[in-house]
C-alpha cells in the first residue's frame, strides 16, 4: 500500500506527497472512475478511497485538502538541529558510558535537560519519525569482539548445541503411532 499509516507522522514533504494523491483522486472521481478502479490506480485501499469520495461529494477537491499536522512540534527548527548535533556525539557526551546506543529514553532526557521541553517516550519516537530516523542497527562492530573467538563458537560450539539433523526417512506426525512400513 502507497498510502500507509506514517507511524510517527508525516514530514512536510510526506504530507504533499499524500495531499497529491488524495487530489489525484478527486480528478479520477470527476472522471467517473469507480471506487476499485481510483484505488488500484493509486494503490491504496478501498475504504480509503470511499471515504475520500464521500468528503470529495460534499466539499468537492479542497475537502481533500491536508488540514496541515495534527499538533505543533515543540521544538523549533534551529531546536532540532542542535538536537541532532548532540544525538551525533553519542550518548557516553552525554554520561551513558555502559552502552553505545540512543533509547527513546534517553533522547527524552537529553531534550528535557538541553530545552527545558518534556516529550514522551512515545512522542520521542513520532518526533524522530517526523523527521526521517528509524531505529538502526550499530554501524560499527563492539570494541570487544573476538572475531578469532566467534569463528571457533560457529565451528566447534554450535554444531553441538544444534545437535544432529532429522534423518530423512518419512516418519509419523502422531506422537503416540509408529510410522507404517
Amino acid at each position: 500500500m502507497r498510502y500507509a499509516q506514517g507511524g510517527g507522522g508525516l514530514s512536510p514533504k510526506g504530507q504533499v506527497q499524500r495531499e497529491l494523491v488524495r487530489l489525484e483522486a478527486a480528478e479520477r472521481f470527476a472522471a467517473g472512475e469507480s471506487t476499485a478502479v481510483v484505488a488500484a490506480g493509486l494503490r491504496v485501499g478501498e475504504r480509503q478511497v470511499r471515504k475520500w469520495r464521500q468528503a470529495w461529494r460534499q466539499g468537492g477537491a479542497d475537502a481533500l485538502r491536508s488540514r496541515g499536522p495534527h499538533s505543533v512540534e515543540r521544538l523549533s527548527p534551529q531546536q532540532w538541529l542542535v538536537l541532532v548535533r548532540e544525538l551525533e556525539r553519542g550518548p557516553m557526551a552525554h554520561g551513558w558510558s555502559e552502552d553505545r546506543c540512543w533509547t527513546l529514553g534517553r533522547i527524552r532526557l537529553v531534550i528535557a535537560r538541553r530545552f527545558h521541553v518534556g516529550y514522551t517516550v512515545q512522542g520521542v519516537w513520532h518526533l524522530l519519525r517526523r523527521h526521517g530516523w528509524s531505529a538502526q542497527v550499530p554501524v560499527r562492530k563492539a570494541l570487544e569482539r573476538d572475531d578469532a573467538a566467534v569463528e571457533v563458537w560457529k565451528a566447534e560450539v554450535w554444531p553441538r548445541l544444534k545437535g544432529p539433523r532429522r534423518p530423512v526417512t518419512p516418519g509419523s506426525a502422531s506422537p503416540t503411532r509408529p510410522a507404517r512400513a
